[in-house]
């Protein structure tokens, strides 16, 4: 969730509880309602939602109208009192070179955690593991719950290397059989839901790409490019589900061509950008995370921005003169491959922890045209050949998604009072509100999502659209685990856990909702998905931990009982034997969850029965 610039979110320390001092917890989004026009009933729970944070604000300057804007925490130096009885503060030296560049993960005002801003692993400080331990009454399993290495990233540097090595002077050059790519090209070409959703390519030009990386002619950059482009491209369409079943006629190692890629790509970056560069690029970035590979995404999303930059795909060029049919096409292009770049850019940094790479304000962020009037048709049922993109992700909400980054989670915004952080969580969460409301009826995410909710439009658009939206819900919210209000047990203190009970509440509609969607849920999306649920039950683990006697922590600790029989049930169809071991690695830790969540249940209501056993 939004590490780096975005971690708390994302890591394992989000956003806070449903606690017991909520007086009156989310009663605002406890009964969900589905395909109305929330004209009646959404509308005044935004307005409250939006007249309490205005409340808390306004308790923000009466409270700490002589705070100046504090500096960022010194992680080398500053230990925080948890005001536990049995933790105690500590430093955190040991630590030091390693955080000297990292940014705070906080929980109900707690320091647990630094996210590294060059590498985007998340710490869980010895604080932390304290304040688990204090709730729980017992050690973390570092082999289950590790510090190291986030859930929702594949670590395969091993096996890559294996791969790299097995490819030899010979073969690197060596393009797919001809066939088999034209038999790829024309599937890719027939799906109107692939060209609608990936539009990476545009199909009369890379008639031109194939015919320049197939060629006889002695090698230039033009046909490097397109060598990679092909390369890259035939990897990827092999992982798209509806076109994965001519795997099955004609088989594709699609682990070699990516290694070939790679290598391809760093000979294309000794020469100029070109568009078959910025392809290849921005499909094996969709190829790597959609594999898991969030480190190699990482760097090959910076490598795609740099490409748009020099191309100046991140600029609109409005022509005064006419210009030539396919000029048009290439320039259509470029746009799309930017819209593309940039969705990933945004949620790659909710992934990894690190600061976007594309800007805003370096870029023409203007819509294509029609595209809100398309966006919420469902690509999978919509077979006009001649439909524009709608892109893997909504436009809007990557945008949101960027100024969520920039005024919650960037370096600067760590150093904001509690009183502008509050003012930037209610204008983020207005703008939310806002494009929710702007959809649709019968695409609208409702504010909350329980099993007793129906959605008759249940899809893997709806999929993607509700779980981004209940991210960004959560993402949001959590910021407000960084006021000073948790530390000083001030009158705001009900208002900041209010906002940080929409946060949980956004992570139970989100578990909700997959369970629900899981007849929808095509094969093969296991790296796609897994981020959402895991990042929604790391939240809802703080939460039963900050308040275990609360009523919902129970029923929360069903989710996390549930969370990996369903996560087994949703993710595990046919896939491949290494990805079946991380899907245990990811049951172990949610099993770790569910154990220390139970745990501080046991151990706060012992603590209670004794306490009123003394009492009477």
């Amino acid at each position: 969730m939004i590490p780096s610039v975005a971690a708390p979110i994302n890591w394992v320390l989000p956003s806070s509880g449903s606690g017991s001092s909520i007086k009156k917890p989310i009663k605002t989004v406890s009964k969900p309602c589905f395909g109305c026009d929330c004209g009646d009933e959404d509308r005044p729970k935004a307005s409250r939602l939006s007249e309490r944070i205005s409340r808390i604000e306004q308790l923000l300057a009466e409270n700490l109208i002589r705070d100046s804007s504090p500096a960022p925490p010194d992680l080398s130096e500053t230990a925080y009192d948890y005001s536990t009885p049995s933790s105690s503060p500590s430093t955190v030296s040991s630590f030091a070179p390693q955080l000297s560049y990292s940014v705070g993960v906080h929980f109900a005002g707690r320091e647990l955690g630094a996210i590294s801003l060059l590498t985007g692993v998340p710490f869980l400080l010895p604080e932390g593991q304290a304040w688990i331990q204090s709730r729980t009454g017992q050690t973390v399993a570092h082999d289950k719950l590790s510090p190291m290495h986030a859930p929702w990233e594949k670590e395969r540097a091993q096996s890559n290397k294996n791969l790299l090595m097995s490819l030899t002077s010979e073969n690197l050059f060596d393009l797919p059989d001809w066939r088999v790519v034209r038999l790829y090209f024309e599937a890719y070409r027939s799906s109107a839901v692939m060209r609608r959703i990936f539009p990476v390519i545009d199909c009369d030009l890379f008639e031109e790409t194939i015919h320049a990386a197939y060629q006889q002619s002695s090698s230039s950059y033009r046909q490097t490019s397109s060598r990679a482009c092909v390369t890259a491209f035939l990897a990827f369409v092999c992982r798209l589900p509806p076109i994965k079943e001519l795997t099955q006629e004609t088989p594709i190692d699609h682990e070699t061509l990516a290694g070939k890629c790679q290598f391809l790509i760093a000979q294309v970056l000794q020469e100029p950008a070109t568009m078959d560069a910025l392809q290849a690029v921005t499909m094996l970035t969709l190829y790597e995370l959609a594999s898991g590979n969030m480190r190699v995404t990482n760097y090959l999303g910076a490598v795609a921005a740099r490409q748009i930059f020099m191309l100046g795909a991140n600029l609109c060029q409005n022509r005064t003169s006419p210009v030539s049919e396919r000029s048009q096409k290439r320039q259509n292009h470029l746009r799309n491959l930017f819209w593309i770049c940039y969705t990933l850019d945004k949620d790659v940094a909710l992934r990894t922890g690190q600061p976007p790479v594309i800007v805003d304000e370096n870029c023409d962020l203007t819509m294509p045209e029609g595209y809100t009037e398309r966006a919420f048709s469902d690509p999978e049922k919509d077979d006009n050949p001649n439909v524009e993109p709608v892109f893997p992700f909504d436009l809007r909400l990557s945008m949101l998604k960027s100024r969520t980054q920039s005024h919650l989670y960037s370096v600067s915004a760590m150093q904001k009072s509690d009183a502008d952080l509050l003012k930037s969580i209610r204008e983020l969460d207005d703008e939310l509100e806002e494009w929710r409301l702007s959809i649709p009826p019968q695409w609208r995410p409702t504010m909350s999502f329980s099993q007793e909710t129906s959605d008759p439009n249940m899809s893997m658009h709806s999929v993607m659209l509700r779980v981004n939206y209940y991210l960004c819900m959560s993402v949001i919210h959590q910021a407000s685990s960084r006021c000073k209000a948790w530390m000083q047990g001030s009158g705001m203190m009900d208002g900041v856990s209010s906002s940080l009970a929409l946060s949980v509440e956004a992570s139970r509609s989100t578990l909700c909702y997959l369970g629900a969607a899981e007849h929808v849920l095509v094969e093969g999306v296991f790296w796609t998905l897994i981020f959402y649920p895991m990042s929604a039950l790391l939240t809802i683990f703080c939460s039963i931990l900050q308040n275990p006697l609360d009523p919902r922590s129970r029923d929360d600790l069903d989710h996390l009982k549930m969370a990996t029989v369903m996560m087994a049930r949703i993710f595990s169809r046919n896939l491949p034997e290494t990805e079946v071991e991380h899907l245990k690695l990811v049951a172990d830790f949610v099993t770790e969850l569910k154990r220390l969540a139970e745990c501080a249940i046991d151990k706060a209501w012992r603590e209670q029965s004794a306490s009123s056993h003394m009492a009477s």
